[in-house]
């Protein structure tokens, strides 16, 4: 049997800011109580039901950069942007391009006003659905007509001129305003160091934000509902009670928060109102309906189209009554996720609509590509070949084409370095990217803000390929792109047949399909290491990167990747790290734990990890070489956005590949095993793969059942409406 170790890690924990160790801890509760490492919102098991207990900012998670953030608030724009700054300031753009196209739409509904209209339909949908009514019928806002589509003529050369986004504006917070915040949490007990993230996030109001709502601190990163009553009780006294409305609505919004963080765009409304009830608000009817009102929260009820069928059957006869149609379920989110998947799904509808066909020579991706505007091409990391031979192909057409990925490799630009205008075509006078067509790698890592960004960045009759390996681990931001599209048929769907070679391929591609096989691997492709405990798992995982894997393979140890299931615990990445740091790079951490030659994860965006080298220090921050490009991370962000790199987590390493991967599997990360992260993590090595096994039959347990739960999305019902409304005969006779 295989021994547990003391400190069993979550999948994928993350590793706490220094801004997240010092949240307002409760009178009752102490700090302490708080577990070792929190969920990471990339590999966590996913649940449709919110958890009571707060994921703490890590990798990836959308918190550490929006606006108002401890990045945000640290940073001075500068004459050139940096990458983090460059793809803010694309996001930026996004949202208020958005922003006034809902405007356009409806008018805003101010807080604590009375709802009309769609919103009021909405509001009237979910209390039926509460008294146990049925759902009364929302109708659908239509989507703007699509503009007429205009011809366009690929210019022979990039324009000589792009136009790059402006660079993001630092939250204008003073230092009165810093002062007055830091006194408020004074008096409510929280620590004063938290009063340059709180003066950010609620703006130059917030200490008189705090006075009058002391749950808006829940709006902090890390923040959990117990501190932010522990900080109520303080500031209110006896007007503080578990039925306060402010309390409801900012845990009603905190739910959905912590769901993003696991990958939701929206929840049902019976998961938030079930969670609610957990924290102790007596009635989490009236709550949601009070969230709701306060615009806090959006409320949805997706319309499926009927299927059209005819009244005889095709014998004549009078056809059987339609099956009854599953009850559509009232869905709730935060305005954030839901403009970004309703402006996606309006970008990639406009695509389909303005790209003219063509016809191109070639196999079947390239005559697909260039009959519609929108194709999606599947297969393993073997099938990588077929759209960058596509974008090389339209090149030679004379047509304007970037091929990009979530990490640069295989020639492909980094998805964040083609929006922010660092790399690429740059942008066309009007903002728009100056491309005919788009081919995206790795599409499944695309999260919904990321993709909605970018196709609002394509022209009409740009065209956009998505490829990806549908096995693989989704995206660590909101949503799941790719496999919505898939799921919604939105666009021509191209398998790759190409399967990927040699042992590794053979053990990968079975995975895939739920079987864990056992593959010849004549030339050592493919080891397992069995290991008893976490101790063990540790130690070998450093013998076999510092000396066996060199030794009898050939790839040194800077060219081999560990990858572990979580952050915490024993065989965590924090201590494979400083095994590995102590065998590979020993030194004193001289510079915020990191010493020059020590192997980094960079983290310059959310649902982004860069691996480098640092390679030195100076008063700017750390020097990095990641793949040959210099990176400067501020000493401010070291802390927050970097860690040592020798071991990552499955997440973090999806993407990119090794020419060697060790992947550690003690016992007590059997929890965390899924058919996806092992596929994910085993795919990661190109010549050789070593399986340091400590989790018996949890292994193949998990490749043959190991399913992780489906997120809550809106994009696919989205799609399929606006798609159906171009079908012939969509709407007709309508009145």
């Amino acid at each position: 049997m295989t021994e547990p170790s003391g400190d069993t890690p979550t999948p994928e924990a993350a590793e706490p800011t220094a801004d997240a160790q010092e949240a307002p801890a409760a009178p009752p509760a102490a700090p302490g109580t708080e577990p070792a490492g929190g969920e990471e919102p990339d590999e966590r098991a996913e649940s449709s039901e919110p958890e009571t207990t707060p994921e703490r900012p890590g990798d990836g998670e959308p918190e550490s950069t929006e606006p108002g953030s401890a990045e945000a608030g640290t940073e001075k724009a500068a004459p050139e942007l940096t990458e983090a700054q460059a793809e803010l300031a694309a996001q930026r753009e996004l949202r208020e391009r958005i922003e006034r196209r809902k405007a356009e739409r409806a008018a805003p509904v101010e807080a604590g006003g009375k709802l009309t209209g769609t919103a009021a339909d909405l509001l009237a949908a979910v209390r039926a659905v509460e008294s146990g009514a049925k759902p009364v019928s929302v109708p659908r806002v239509a989507a703007p007509a699509p503009a007429p589509v205009q011809e366009r003529t690929a210019p022979a050369a990039q324009p000589e001129t792009t136009v790059r986004p402006p660079a993001p504006e630092a939250p204008v917070v003073t230092e009165e305003t810093t002062d007055a915040v830091r006194r408020v949490l004074a008096r409510g007990g929280a620590p004063e160091t938290l009063a340059a993230q709180v003066a950010a996030v609620l703006g130059e109001g917030a200490a008189r934000a705090l006075e009058d709502d002391p749950w808006q601190l829940l709006a902090v990163p890390g923040v959990r509902p117990e501190q932010a009553d522990g900080f109520a009780r303080a500031l209110l006294g006896a007007e503080c009670g578990p039925a306060d409305p402010r309390r409801a609505v900012a845990l009603t919004a905190w739910l959905l928060e912590q769901a993003a963080l696991k990958g939701h765009t929206a929840l049902a409304l019976g998961s938030v109102r079930d969670a609610l009830a957990r924290l102790s608000v007596p009635e989490p009817d009236k709550a949601v309906d009070l969230a709701v009102s306060e615009a806090a929260v959006l409320v949805f009820q997706e319309e499926e189209e009927p299927e059209e069928s005819d009244d005889l059957d095709t014998e004549g006869e009078p056809a059987e009554a339609p099956a009854p149609r599953p009850e559509v379920p009232v869905l709730l989110g935060l305005e954030r996720y839901a403009l970004a998947e309703e402006s996606l799904a309006d970008g990639l509808a406009r695509l389909v609509r303005t790209a003219e066909a063509a016809e191109w020579d070639g196999p079947e991706l390239a005559r697909a590509a260039g009959a519609h505007g929108l194709v999606l091409h599947t297969g393993g990391e073997a099938a990588r070949a077929e759209p960058a031979a596509l974008a090389e192909a339209a090149r030679a057409r004379g047509l304007r084409v970037a091929l990009a990925a979530h990490s640069a490799r295989d020639g492909a630009l980094p998805v964040a370095a083609l929006l922010s205008g660092t790399a690429g075509p740059g942008r066309d006078a009007e903002g728009t990217l100056a491309l005919d067509l788009l081919v995206v790698l790795d599409a499944p890592q695309l999260d919904v803000e990321t993709a909605a960004t970018l196709v609002e960045a394509l022209p009409d009759g740009c065209r956009l390929v998505l490829s990806g390996d549908p096995y693989v681990l989704g995206a660590a931001g909101p949503g799941r792109v790719f496999a919505d599209l898939l799921a919604a048929k939105a666009a021509p769907q191209i398998a790759s047949r190409v399967p990927d070679p040699g042992p590794i391929g053979e053990l990968v591609s079975g995975i895939g399909a739920g079987e864990l096989n056992q593959v010849e691997a004549p030339g050592k492709e493919v080891v397992i290491v069995p290991v008893r405990d976490a101790g063990e798992a540790v130690h070998r995982t450093v013998q076999l990167v510092a000396d066996s894997i060199p030794r009898a393979i050939g790839v040194p140890a800077e060219q081999t990747q560990v990858i572990t299931v979580g952050h915490g615990g024993s065989a965590g990445t924090r201590a494979l790290n400083a095994a590995l740091k102590q065998r590979l790079n020993p030194g004193p951490g001289r510079f915020g734990g990191f010493d020059p030659g020590d192997r980094v994860a960079h983290s310059p965006a959310p649902g982004r990890t860069v691996t480098g080298t640092v390679v030195s220090a100076d008063a700017e921050g750390l020097h990095l070489d990641c793949a040959g490009e210099r990176v400067v991370v501020p000493k401010e962000r070291v802390e927050s956005a970097l860690r040592h790199g020798w071991a990552l987590t499955a997440h973090q390493a999806a993407g990119t590949r090794w020419p060697a991967a060790v992947v550690v599997l003690p016992g007590d990360a059997a929890g965390g095993l899924t058919r996806a992260w092992v596929y994910t993590a085993f795919g990661r090595a190109e010549k050789h793969l070593s399986v340091v096994h400590g989790v018996e039959q949890a292994l193949p347990r998990a490749v043959a059942e190991g399913r992780a739960p489906e997120r809550t999305t809106r994009l696919r019902p989205l799609l399929e409406a606006l798609l159906h409304e171009d079908e012939p005969g969509a709407g007709a006779g309508a009145s």
